[in-house]
């Protein structure tokens, strides 16, 4: 097992970390929002989930740069390709939801002078964008040309620094999450796949103490071996911070052993009911962490689906939404002897804060909410050849070792007693 698992060309593990041959999935929920015209009188928004919109999602590692002290940088792509066998519908349909640049803009620039709001209100009105809007699930996810950009890069210069189309998704399809540096368990076994900087960093500068900028744990791929049930770490660069995921049962997936850990219920919780989390704020109610601070200032929030473990005030002030364990909770099964998981899912949910902004007639008289964009869970487990292989290299040859070492042990005490009497 312990040459197994290393970060090294010639072992078992080594594949399956380069190029990783699960079959990953991504399926996406989009809230649509019934009606946009009482929102803006300031009713409550009601909601409709459409989908799932699945994606085929493949990964591999590039640049993989092997150090002198014992760790191996690498870039690690995604690949995205359209299932429409497994999706509930096209990428061509049409949904109704927040005019995400305009509505986020307007919150960004609530307390700059009156005069530029009622100069961007005007250029609003000239350009005909209203706070909600219909468009493709495509345009939504993977971008669409917007004059709004250029028209709020004139008027705030910088306030989003970006130029050409805007799409939720449009930074994740064949792009790269970072330079990771991780030790490669050469010389120490129980620091293999631990993060050693990502992007040249020790820590990140996105909160507001040391601990919440601290990057714990791994890349979320794998993990050490002889795993303990108590906890897991890992770093993950869409949240922008290191999350740690709990110990829940174990339990075996297609005959392999396994610990599932799950998150807790403090791992989005506010800084009044969890006071370690206080770096995240500025907070709203638990259950939601504020990432406008790496998501370019915009009002953006992170939950889990259908704020599952969420402040209950955040389920009720929209109409929709049900959440549920079984359908909304991320978990990871992890074979605790290797460290690698088998079953996977992990899920996120988008969030807008939205309101009224005085002096931008398009916000008319929307009531303060954060407001479900969509969801989304990537899963995947090992299946076929590669858990056949697993299997026998892993689990079912070691723990024959394991067997005949007892054994032979047992055959040696009599042996041992025979020789005493003999002599």
């Amino acid at each position: 097992i312990l040459q197994n698992v290393r970060i090294d060309p010639n072992s078992i593990s080594f594949s399956m970390w380069k190029d990783i041959p699960v079959p990953f999935y991504m399926s996406v929920h989009f809230f649509e929002v019934l009606n946009p015209k009482e929102v803006l009188q300031g009713a409550k928004p009601v909601l409709n989930q459409r989908g799932p919109y699945v994606y085929r999602e493949f990964r591999y590692k590039t640049n993989i740069t092997f150090h002198d002290n014992d760790t191996v940088s690498f870039l690690e792509y995604r690949k995205l390709f359209f299932q429409p066998d497994l999706s509930s519908g096209s990428e061509e349909e049409y949904i109704v939801v927040p005019n995400i640049l305009m509505m986020g803009a307007a919150v960004m620039m609530e307390n700059l002078p009156n005069f530029v709001k009622l100069l961007l209100s005007g250029a609003l009105a000239g350009l005909k964008q209203e706070a909600f809007m219909n468009r493709t699930v495509g345009e939504i996810l993977w971008g669409y040309e917007d004059p709004l950009i250029d028209t709020i890069n004139m008027f705030v210069p910088g306030l989003i620094p970006f130029k050409g189309k805007f799409g939720l998704f449009i930074e994740l399809n064949n792009s790269n999450s970072g330079l990771f540096t991780v030790n490669t368990g050469m010389k120490n076994i129980s620091r293999v796949h631990m993060v050693d900087s990502w992007n040249g960093l020790k820590k990140v500068n996105f909160w507001r103490s040391n601990e919440c900028n601290m990057i714990n744990g791994t890349t979320g791929e794998m993990w050490p071996p002889f795993m303990s049930p108590t906890s897991l770490e890992f770093y993950s660069p869409d949240a922008c911070r290191s999350m740690t995921l709990v110990y829940e049962r174990s339990g075996n997936f297609e005959g392999v052993p396994t610990y599932r850990f799950v998150a807790p219920k403090t791992l989005f919780a506010n800084g009044t009911d969890y006071p370690p989390n206080e770096g995240f704020c500025p907070c709203l109610q638990s259950g939601i962490q504020n990432v406008s601070s790496c998501r370019l200032n915009a009002p953006m929030f992170i939950s889990h689906p259908h704020f599952y473990n969420a402040d209950p005030a955040l389920v009720n002030a929209v109409e929709g939404l049900h959440p549920s364990k079984d359908q909304h909770a991320l978990f990871l099964d992890v074979h605790p002897m290797t460290g690698i998981p088998m079953n996977c899912s992990i899920k996120l949910q988008l969030n807008l804060y939205i309101k009224q902004v005085a002096g931008i007639i398009q916000t008319g008289k929307i009531k303060p909410v954060v407001l479900p964009l969509l969801w989304f869970a990537e899963s995947g487990s090992i299946e076929g050849s590669v858990l056949k292989r697993f299997y026998t290299n892993l689990v079912l040859i070691p723990s024959l070792l394991d067997y005949l070492q007892y054994i032979f042990l047992g055959l040696s005490v009599p042996l041992i007693i025979l020789a005493a009497v003999l002599m």
